[in-house]
């Protein structure tokens, strides 16, 4: 099955922010496309503001002006559904309401033709539900474009229950015929995207409501350590906490109120009082005229260990080891099973982040992960009250030999970075264990959708097999509410048998 061909004309029902953006990627690719809006004007209006666009496009020479003259010849308001009887693809964004969706798509089924493709670009509606008003289900598909959907690259590609395979090959060929990366998935709640995105912005706050850090501090450990492109604060006062909150409530209630998705209270507050980010003005962050922007907690200056023992394999940050020596620290490797840790000169261990708090070890500073921890420009750490203060500034002082801004954060388990990743990758597994989509598919949804510095599968694979699933293991007993428990399928990873070493 192949794409549509350019000489079949697409419709684009809803011209909104959304609808007009995929309009104008159809119109690029070399489409007719017919804009229909219930609302009198609103197509006529959704057009000119395309063709502003597009001179836009020429004006930053990506677009020629012959093309722009052409795209604009095959634009087409029409203020009636039964203009649209000949299109080969319908795609409908109009309003995220279930019974909105299907009055509309069983009356343009009266309309098109048999072979018409229908596609929904909803973000937190079962595609199966929507499809389930129509006579011909097999030919309808969800095709979730990203905002702003002439930029963002990817589009979700989902089968309903019913949808036939011949319809979301050619759903999924069209899009990359449209220059667009497509992943395929089932109808789940939330896709890919919006159902592996959820512990980013859950852990984040979890690690706020413990009173363990502030926004600004988390969002810069996010950042600077983790490597993601903005932290989960900052994020979601972008997208609007309203926005943010709804597809995070969707996606709980969808999955019956499994607890691995439980809205966060201090958000719910947020919303309830008004802030809603930088479109109101206010989120976790003040975006009024002459506001300050709060300042991550950064430690003061602290002198640098002269030695530290390193007993055992430090894993994904066995790289420290090579950078303390290059900062001109002595180094003593020790072979030792009981551990995987650095021994200052007090006697205080310094250990990656695992999943357990300080307080149950005699002066222990635990660190966070790093995706890169020589290119990474700062380093959580966090202590307990029973920490000894000079374990705590010989950690300190260590990183800061290395150049790294250090953020000190309350005893919380599993820090910021790390339980952040670990969620991630469990909910990855799961996701491919259920049949959603495949491990290529997702690490590209999230690498493109939500601009993640690795995919899940990608992070897994540095990590190590049993990382994940150690570190939620240990924060489960002790947080014993199910939400960070591992997956059945994150457990079958970790203790699967390397299939070289079980061959006899």
């Amino acid at each position: 099955m192949t794409a549509l061909d350019l000489s079949s004309p697409v419709a684009v029902v809803g011209t909104g922010t959304m609808g007009q953006g995929i309009a104008q990627v159809a119109l690029v690719a070399g489409h007719s496309v017919r804009l229909y809006d219930a609302v009198p004007g609103r197509a006529r209006e959704a057009a000119d503001a395309i063709g502003a666009r597009l001179d836009r496009l020429v004006a930053k020479d990506r677009l020629s002006g012959a093309d722009r003259d052409a795209a604009r010849a095959r634009l087409e308001p029409v203020d009636s559904l039964t203009a649209l009887a000949d299109c080969a693809l319908v795609v409908e964004a109009v309003l995220e309401r279930l019974d909105v969706k299907q009055e509309l798509l069983r009356e343009l089924e009266d309309i098109v033709a048999d072979d018409c493709l229908l596609a929904t670009n909803t973000s937190s509606l079962s595609v199966t539900a929507i499809g389930g008003a129509l006579r011909v289900p097999g030919r309808f598909v969800g095709l979730h474009f990203f905002n702003p959907a002439p930029l963002m690259p990817l589009v979700e590609v989902v089968s309903g229950f019913a949808t036939d395979v011949t319809s979301a090959t050619r759903a999924y060929e069209t899009a990359r015929a449209w220059g667009k990366t497509p992943v395929a998935c089932a109808d789940t709640p939330g896709f890919i995207v919006n159902r592996i995105a959820r512990p980013f912005y859950a852990e984040a706050f979890a690690v706020y409501e413990a009173q363990a850090a502030d926004p600004a501090t988390i969002d810069a450990v996010l950042r600077e350590s983790g490597g993601f492109r903005m932290g989960a604060f900052e994020l979601t006062d972008l997208i609007g906490q309203d926005v943010n909150e709804a597809v995070t409530h969707s996606v709980w209630q969808s999955f019956f109120q499994d607890v691995r998705f439980t809205p966060s209270l201090a958000q719910r507050r947020l919303v309830e009082s008004g802030r809603l980010g930088r479109k109101s003005g206010r989120g976790w962050y003040d975006y009024t005229e002459g506001a300050e922007r709060p300042e991550p907690h950064t430690a003061e200056k602290a002198q640098p260990p002269t030695h530290v023992v390193a007993e055992g394999d430090l894993g994904p940050a066995g790289e420290l080891l090579a950078m303390i020596r290059e900062a001109g620290i002595a180094v003593r490797e020790e072979d030792e099973d009981n551990g995987t840790r650095l021994v200052l000169p007090s006697g205080g261990h310094l250990v990656l982040a695992d999943g357990q708090t300080s307080v149950e070890f005699r002066d222990v500073v635990y660190f966070d992960l790093a995706l890169d921890y020589r290119r990474a420009t700062r380093i959580a750490l966090s202590a307990s009250q029973d920490t000894s203060p000079q374990a705590l500034a010989e950690a300190t002082g260590l990183f800061q030999a290395l150049g790294k801004d250090v953020s000190v954060i309350g005893d919380v388990p599993g820090m910021i970075v790390a339980r952040t990743v670990a969620r991630i990758v469990d909910l990855a597994y799961d996701a491919v264990a259920k049949g959603v989509a495949t491990e290529e598919d997702i690490d590209t949804a999230m690498r493109l959708g939500v601009n993640y510095p690795l995919g899940p599968f990608e992070w897994s694979r540095r990590l190590g097999r049993t990382w994940a699933y150690g570190l939620l293991d240990d924060l489960h007993l002790r947080e014993p509410s199910g939400r960070c428990a591992p997956s059945l399928a994150l457990y079958r990873h970790a203790n699967a048998t390397d299939k070289r070493e079980a061959t006899p």
